[in-house]
């Protein structure tokens, strides 16, 4: 079941573009089975549970389409989602995700494909402060201690409970992501969020969970989750 008020419908975009180099696989990671099904599959599932299929968007490389819609098939997983094709960058393939919006108002949140670990009380909290502040950022707190080196190759000790580590999804108020999407790529584009803040919208945090991991090599995998 969907919760979402009608004045603020609720968009997510997932991106699925890895290659799976760092996983030492010849599949793209999100295409690994996790506990009999395909990772994507396990992401997509956790959205729907928030948000209508209809007004989801996958974004993959046009390379990969094949692949999934033979595991869609092997897996009887076919809700009416739309597909569109990934670009060179992030950033881009996030932004023909939000072109694939036709809507003029609402929420939309980004997330990783390879994150399957997300639970839907985070999605729609993250939906729930968008409302209220125009953005949700999902983070955690550092627990490991931190050191920052320095161009001569100094180390130096820095307050870890200053620190978060980010994570998906991010969700941002539509107008202003379409806002923040039509400026040019900068190279420090690491998330939604730097866009979103180099475009001048302020940024809300709120916290996710430390189970909410991006699969990206072996060890991500653990035995038990397999």
């Amino acid at each position: 079941m969907t919760h979402q008020p009608v004045n603020n419908p609720f968009f997510a975009i997932i991106v699925a573009g890895g290659s799976g180099s760092r996983m030492k696989s010849d599949i793209p990671k999100q295409f690994l089975l996790l506990k009999g099904k395909p990772i994507l599959q396990h992401t997509i599932e956790r959205f729907l549970t928030v948000v209508p299929a209809s007004q989801l968007i996958l974004v993959l490389p046009s390379g990969d389409w094949s692949i999934w819609n033979t595991l869609c098939e092997d897996h009887n997983f076919h809700p009416p989602i739309q597909t569109v094709n990934g670009g060179a960058t992030r950033f881009q393939s996030v932004r023909n995700g939000l072109q694939a919006i036709g809507a003029s108002d609402g929420l939309v949140a980004v997330h990783d494909g390879v994150r399957p670990f997300i639970s839907p009380e985070i999605i729609l909290t993250s939906f729930e402060t968008a409302a209220r502040t125009g953005s949700a950022v999902t983070c955690v707190p550092v627990k490991d201690s931190i050191r920052v080196v320095g161009t001569d190759g100094v180390s130096q000790a820095v307050d870890r409970s200053q620190y978060r580590l980010v994570q998906t999804p991010q969700t941002f108020q539509l107008t202003a992501f379409r806002h923040a999407f039509k400026t040019e790529e900068q190279a420090f584009f690491t998330d939604c969020a730097s866009v979103m803040e180099y475009a001048g919208f302020p940024i809300t945090l709120i916290e996710g969970s430390y189970e909410n991991i991006k699969i990206t090599t072996p060890e991500d995998l653990r035995p038990g989750l397999l």
